[in-house]
Order: C-alpha cells, then structure tokens, then sequence
C-alpha cells in the first residue's frame, strides 16, 4: 500500500430478505427496516437498511483489503444517510471503496474510507487502520 493508492472497490447487493436475515442475526426488529408504511409514516423515504448492517457491508471491505481480521486494528464510521431498500427482487447496492490516507508510527495504512448507494454518500468519516502487509 502507498499513500493515495485507491484500493479496489466492493458492491454489496441490499435485498428486504437481507434485512430479514440481519433482523433476526441482531435482535433490531424496528418496524423502519421492514414495513413501507411505518418507514414512510415516521418520515423515511421507505424501508431503511439497519444502521450496523451497512456499518458491517463496509467492514467487509477492510477485511477484504486487509487479508486477515487480526490486521484490523481500528474501524469505525458515523451514519449520514440511509439505505433505501426497494421492495422487489434487485434490492439496492452499496458500493464501498477506500484511499491510503497515511502510515501509523506502527506503520500501519490509514484508510479513507467511501461508502455510497445510489450515489449518496451513506457512511461519513469511515475510517480504518490497517496493519501493512508487506509486498
């Protein structure tokens, strides 16, 4: 990794039976993540991905970029905006790509981290450090 390097990016398809699943992984049955009229009816524009599930989609990126779980050594985001999720087979994406902003004194990267849907930014200072593999 060097400093400005963009690494690959990773989409994640977003599907209603993905919240279903996330729903029952989590214990977070709130209505907003399943019901069109109870999202609609508190101001959302329709049923809305589970803030951590997609906290988690852009954590999957840093595992794939690090190679090894133990190498994360720091993650975290702050949420912006959320994820509609269309009722119907395609669901949405989320794309999550990222930029070596610098090197810890350890020598870990320090990634910059973009995750958007529909071209909305949807995750706000997401940021990872990585420890550096070498070669």
């Amino acid at each position: 990794m060097e400093i400005g390097e963009r690494l690959p990016p990773h989409t994640f398809r977003v599907t209603r039976a993905d919240l279903v699943r996330y729903a029952g992984a989590s214990g977070d049955f709130n209505p907003i993540h399943w019901s069109d009229r109870v999202a609609t009816k508190v101001g959302l524009p329709g049923v809305i991905a589970h803030g951590m599930y997609t906290m988690a989609l852009a954590g999957q990126a840093v595992l794939a970029w690090a190679g090894d779980p133990a190498a994360v050594v720091e993650y975290g985001v702050r949420f912006t905006k959320p994820v509609v999720v269309p009722d119907d087979d395609e669901g949405t994406e989320v794309t999550v790509t990222a930029v070596v902003k610098g090197f810890t004194e350890q020598g870990h990267a320090r990634l910059d981290i973009t995750a958007t849907c529909g071209g909305d930014k949807v995750l706000g200072q997401a940021r990872a450090i990585v420890r550096h593999r070498a070669g």
